[in-house]
């Protein structure tokens, strides 16, 4: 869909919903005092430790340190993208989700498109599911039962059939909604026919349980065995995965995901009780698809046939993780023995037997080495050679971070060299010295961290700082630039809540700081923030002032001061009397 959502819009919509009612229609919430708590639906807990702020419009999680607004909280727990998440924000307060035009086409027109083959998509597949079970479908549902299919299975994935003839569709839909939904083949005389005809048809969900495309599979030994949609406006095969619905439906967080090649893979092992599979669209499996999973789980669990050609697409799926696999992710290799699909696995060892096989799969560090070394004598120099220059390509590939770090060491241990160094990990530096920092400021709590949470919570505090000429221009101190940024975006944008403050900096690099300043606890009874945010300002300022003057000092003492810094000091002297 073309245009933006206006951020004027997007501002509006957080003053109209309340985070409490949004939040309660999916976690009850119960009241606790000022706020209202529940069990965090974003990490397992016995104990409350979510709490949601009608005052702020925001949420945090003192257990796993979430926070955020309204559609945050949508994004994160519906697992939709930004776009998504707006919209499903706008239909929960009864409005729709305007977009800015864009090269002359109409917004307005643009919208009704996409929900129209949205529609048609929906209507489409209610056709199938009907024909399943007419005269026509005898043959597809044979088949089914022949692969050990429960009627509710088939339900539940909402499996139909198209029919065998030219026109199937023509004759009850849109001509044009078909056509731009990929349903209709176009001929070069500009006559149409149906795409499929005479398949087994699977619906392609996506994450809001919207149709999408379609996939189909013959029913005798016709070619293609499977035929996909085409691309159109709401379906990329390469960015969906199949059963990802489904899956959701039943565990919004599933903690590990089974990745397949087959539709019917992901049925049979739903209906066995395997409820946590998917599979790619007839693509190999990229980085797209690996990111999008991670969203939902930290470890996944590639499942490939045993022979050549499962090989092959196991190491392909392992090249497209490398540079999705930062610390906290875990992917694994479990190749199936031979002759057997996870369908006919299943159905042959049993639920628990086929689990132990996930459990017991090969975490892709160890698939990765033992790939690359398997033809090679690691006990010669040409062989600890040939392993370094076929890993080092794709160890580059690797996100910075400890993970990183040890496959490298690794590589070195196995090629007995000390020419593999570890390249520098910034990142993984970073996080210990922040770690180390984090500790600190819980010993020894910042005065600026406190001005700039209670500033991003409360924005209307920045009137305060005006109104008793708090400034701290012309002083330096850890933080400035941020605190700076914030008064000055208070004070052009004016945002009416911390919700809307918070949704100003999504994207930029200062939303991790102002998010997690956004959920610090403050302990401010209600009431209260004006005289706790001018008292830590004063505090601010004092102690910024008495620091620059003792570095004055003893510079003057040293080595003597400039003339401008003479002045400084002057002025700093004074306001101390």
């Amino acid at each position: 869909m073309s245009g933006r959502i206006p951020k004027q819009f997007i501002d509006d919509l957080l003053v109209r919903v309340d985070i409490v009612d949004l939040i309660d229609s999916h976690v009850p919430l119960r009241k606790a005092g000022t706020n209202y708590v529940a069990r965090c639906p974003f990490h397992a807990e016995k104990t409350p430790s979510f709490s949601v702020s009608r005052t702020r419009q925001m949420y945090h999680c003192f257990g796993c340190g979430v926070s955020g607004n309204a559609i945050s909280f949508l994004m994160d727990y519906s697992h939709l993208g930004f776009v998504e998440a707006v919209e499903d924000l706008a239909a929960f307060v009864g409005v729709e989700a305007p977009r800015e035009e864009q090269g002359g086409g109409s917004p307005v027109s643009a919208r009704e498109d996409v929900s129209r083959l949205y529609a048609v998509m929906e209507q489409v597949a209610a056709y199938y599911a009907e024909q399943l079970r007419g005269a026509e479908g005898v043959k597809a549902m044979d088949y089914l039962k022949a692969r050990q299919l429960t009627g509710e299975v088939v339900r539940e994935f909402g499996l139909g059939y198209a029919p065998n003839g030219w026109d199937g569709l023509l004759g009850r839909f849109d001509r044009q909604s078909l056509i731009d939904a990929g349903m209709l083949v176009v001929r070069d005389d500009g006559k149409v026919y149906d795409r499929f005809r005479g398949r087994l048809m699977f619906p392609i969900r996506d994450k809001r349980k919207r149709v999408i495309g379609f996939g189909g599979r013959v029913l005798d030994d016709a070619l293609p065995k499977y035929l996909n949609s085409p691309e159109t406006v709401v379906f990329s095969k390469s960015k969906e995965l199949y059963g990802l619905c489904e899956l959701l439906q039943k565990n919004s967080r599933p903690g590990r995901i089974l990745v397949v090649e087959g539709y019917m893979d992901v049925i049979a092992l739903a209906q066995c009780g395997v409820e946590n599979a998917v599979a790619t669209l007839g693509t190999a499996t990229s980085k797209t698809h690996i990111d999008l999973l991670f969203r939902f789980a930290s470890e996944l669990v590639f499942c490939f046939d045993g022979d050549s050609a499962g090989r092959q697409a196991a190491w392909k799926a392992t090249e497209a993780a490398l540079p999705a696999l930062k610390d906290g992710r875990q992917i694994r290799i479990m190749l199936l023995p031979g002759g057997h699909d996870p369908d006919s696995l299943i159905r042959t060892e049993g639920q628990a037997e086929f689990r132990s096989r996930i459990n017991g799969a090969l975490v892709l560090s160890d698939y990765f080495f033992e790939s690359l070394s398997a033809q090679l004598d690691l006990t010669t120099i040409e062989g600890r050679a040939q392993l370094m220059a076929a890993a080092k390509p794709q160890l580059e590939k690797i996100p910075a971070g400890f993970f990183r770090d040890m496959m490298w060491r690794r590589l070195g241990e196995m090629a007995s060299s000390r020419l593999v160094d570890v390249p520098e990990n910034k990142a993984t530096l970073r996080s210990v010295i922040g770690g180390v920092a984090g500790k600190a400021a819980q010993k020894r709590p910042s005065l600026v961290r406190r001005v700039l949470a209670l500033l991003i919570q409360y924005p209307w505090l920045q009137s305060v700082a005006v109104r008793r000429d708090l400034s701290l221009e012309g002083l330096q101190y850890a933080g400035q630039e941020l605190l700076n940024d914030v008064l000055r975006k208070v004070a052009l944008e004016k945002p009416e809540n911390g919700a809307i403050l918070l949704e100003s900096y999504r994207g930029s690099s200062y939303e991790r700081a102002v998010t997690a300043l956004a959920g610090m606890e403050l302990n401010v009874p209600e009431g209260g923030e004006e005289a706790e945010f001018a008292g830590a300002l004063t505090q601010l300022r004092r102690q910024v002032r008495q620091e620059k003057l003792s570095e004055l000092l003893a510079k003057d003492g040293r080595e003597g001061l400039t003339l401008e810094e003479k002045q400084v000091l002057r002025a700093l002297l004074k306001e101390s009397m």
